[in-house]
């Protein structure tokens, strides 16, 4: 079997003045979980809905699997599930009804329907509502049904188009536990999202883009790596407050420390690799400092520090 992929080349979209996708080069291989990070508007959902052929692109061309979308629609599409802007599911109908007439319109024969879709119904953790009627359901309950709805036909590519947005704490960490059990599948997952926990939760690398243009692609350890400098941080706190210049001298005698701020009289913000032995190590030497440090807690994650600083060195 080939290797799943989606690509892009030189994919533009423009409405009117406004470039919503400006010339787009991207090639995702393998089964694997990549992130599409940006900040609302960033041109995301514009380039899910040209890689599934929902709009037409002003320029360039997307490939599923080698086979071009604009080209030959059915034979692409056929590769990939697409969950874009959480669609509603008729409320009157329980999900195995709802899914059959999805495996229907995707082509699934009837004798592998009933089988197929219990299976799916286990995959997104739905099995003991399958027969309850979907006006009932939490709206992460419906959202777990569109994203079985995406996989009826055994997808090798899974396209999401921020599948947690809008969903309370518990769905969202049921949403991106059943991502993560996807990519276990042997499928390549693309999924936007303008959260950055999730895309460092569930991802294996990530594509950002900002204002229709790609800034850059490869895995959340190069990314950091690459583009930061000490981006992790560390919130430190004291009991009391500290003498500005005097903690300054302290901070100075830490190794791995690449700059810090102090926040308020009582806080610090120390930057340093990223490591755990560092962490370790810092918070063992301030305890020895013997100025009552009450806490010491990350930050920011890396990805974070990252986002913040291609976004703004962007605008």
């Amino acid at each position: 079997m080939a290797v799943a992929s989606i690509e892009s080349r030189g994919l533009t979209k423009r409405f009117g003045s406004f470039t919503a996708l400006d010339a787009l080069d991207l090639k995702i291989e393998g089964a694997k979980c990549v992130g599409f990070l940006g900040p609302n508007g960033a041109g995301k959902t514009t380039t899910l809905k040209m890689l599934t052929d929902m709009i037409f692109p002003t320029g360039g061309e997307a490939f599923l699997n080698g086979v071009s979308v604009q080209q030959d629609r059915k034979k692409a599409l056929s590769y990939a599930g697409v969950l874009i802007e959480s669609p509603e599911i008729y409320p009157s109908l329980t999900p195995r009804e709802a899914l059959e007439m999805v495996a229907d319109l995707r082509g699934v024969p009837p004798a592998d329907r009933r089988g197929r879709i219990d299976e799916v119904l286990a995959e997104v953790k739905m099995g003991d509502w399958a027969d309850q009627k979907v006006g009932r359901f939490s709206k992460g309950m419906k959202q777990r049904i569109n994203i079985a709805a995406a996989l009826v036909h055994d997808p090798e590519i899974l396209m999401l188009d921020e599948p947690a947005t809008g969903l309370d704490p518990r769905g969202m960490a049921e949403v991106r536990d059943i991502v993560r059990g996807l990519k276990r599948r042997n499928r390549l997952v693309f999924m936007s999202s303008h959260i950055l926990s999730e895309v460092t939760d569930v991802c294996d690398e990530v594509a950002l883009i900002n204002k229709g243009k790609l800034l850059f692609y490869d895995t959340l350890g190069n990314v950091t790596a690459r583009f930061s400098q000490g981006a992790s941080s560390l919130d430190v706190a004291f009991l009391g407050p500290q003498d500005p210049k005097a903690i300054q001298d302290r901070i100075a005698t830490l190794s791995g420390v690449t700059r810090s701020e102090i926040l308020d009289p009582r806080r610090i913000r120390l930057w340093y690799d990223g490591k755990l032995e560092t962490q370790a190590r810092l918070a063992e030497a301030i305890v020895a400092w013997h100025l009552g440090m009450t806490s010491l807690v990350e930050s920011r994650s890396a990805l974070e520090e990252v986002y913040l600083s291609q976004i703004e060195r962007g605008d």
